[in-house]
């Protein structure tokens, strides 16, 4: 079979060559990864030896391999495959709202293209990842597994979808902790174009269940600034209705407003140990995404030192 990565559009080379030189760690105990590394090996059928690394400090040294540093006079970690290190399921809204775009991707696009360079990356790293499509309720999904099938099969659902459904939080998110079982990592890519008080009901969902929640808000770049000058139709989504309007009156007030509510989900991401980070479509997407895995990482060290 020909390899899957190489099939779709959502894959960027450019994307998956910055990050695959990151890793993903967890922050919090849950059940499959512990406070930032993965679970330490254990003795059974489903652990394999994958590899050696060279040792830094802080690596426990049960695991160092003694019998290479004879040969080599230097120190190596050995790391070992498990079946179920990292589980991570990602959650991606295909509502209406996001197949807005004013450049070349929409934020549909925008956010499938950065699910799929973490999925990469998380199979890259032997772990497991699956996806769960949404709007006002859950649509498809694939499971969580560590096999590369994984990405084809998450590619091949992602692909045809055109974005037509009003969005909801809370009747997905609901369902979705309800059905998902055990705890995990969860990444959700929204434009969150909903009330904000279904925004806080569905994290609280997520959360309660103890799943760790990484938030990526999706935006255009243009909702980020809004360059409109002169009179201009804006078509309404999810059953808002089409406004003609002259921009530059609106501009202040509409800054403010979305200001406002940034401010508003920062805080509540913050209250409930949500990792939080707004994705613009103006911005290159493998540089945020480096950036977002190389501050967590310094974050996981930080936490794992003062252990």
């Amino acid at each position: 079979m020909t390899d899957p990565r190489g099939r779709s559009r959502f894959l960027d080379p450019a994307v998956l060559a910055e990050i695959s030189r990151l890793d993903l760690r967890a922050r919090q105990v849950v059940e499959g990864f512990v406070s930032g590394l993965h679970k330490s090996p254990r003795k059974g059928y489903s652990v394999e030896f994958a590899e050696h690394r060279e040792y830094v400090p802080g690596d426990d040294i049960r695991h160092i391999d003694w019998k290479l540093w004879g040969r080599e006079d230097r120190w190596y970690i050995k790391q070992y495959e498990e079946e179920t290190n990292l589980r991570c399921r990602i959650l991606l809204d295909v509502s209406e709202s996001m197949r807005f775009g004013t450049g070349p991707l929409t934020k549909f696009e925008y956010a499938a293209t950065a699910a799929a360079a973490i999925c990469f990356l998380l199979l890259k790293q032997r772990d497991a990842v699956g996806l769960r499509l949404f709007d006002d309720a859950l649509q498809g999904s694939v499971p969580v597994s560590s096999n590369w099938q994984s990405l084809h099969n998450i590619l091949t659902l992602v692909e045809p979808i055109k974005p037509r459904r009003k969005t909801d939080f809370s009747v997905p998110m609901r369902d979705f902790a309800e059905r998902a079982g055990r705890r995990s990592m969860v990444m959700l890519f929204s434009d969150l174009f909903a009330p904000l008080e279904t925004i806080e009901e569905g994290l609280r969902q997520l959360r309660f269940r103890r799943h760790e929640v990484v938030l990526f808000h999706m935006l255009d770049r243009a909702e980020l600034s809004f360059p409109f000058e002169d009179n201009t139709r804006f078509v309404g989504l999810e059953e808002m209705p089409d406004l003609i309007a002259e921009p530059r009156a609106l501009r202040d007030g509409y800054l403010e407003v979305l200001q406002e509510f940034l401010d508003k989900v920062r805080r509540l991401c913050a209250t409930m140990r949500i990792d939080y980070m707004l994705l613009s479509t103006g911005d290159r997407l493998d540089k945020a995404l480096a950036g977002y895995l190389a501050a967590r990482a310094r974050v996981v060290r930080g936490s794992t030192r003062r252990r």
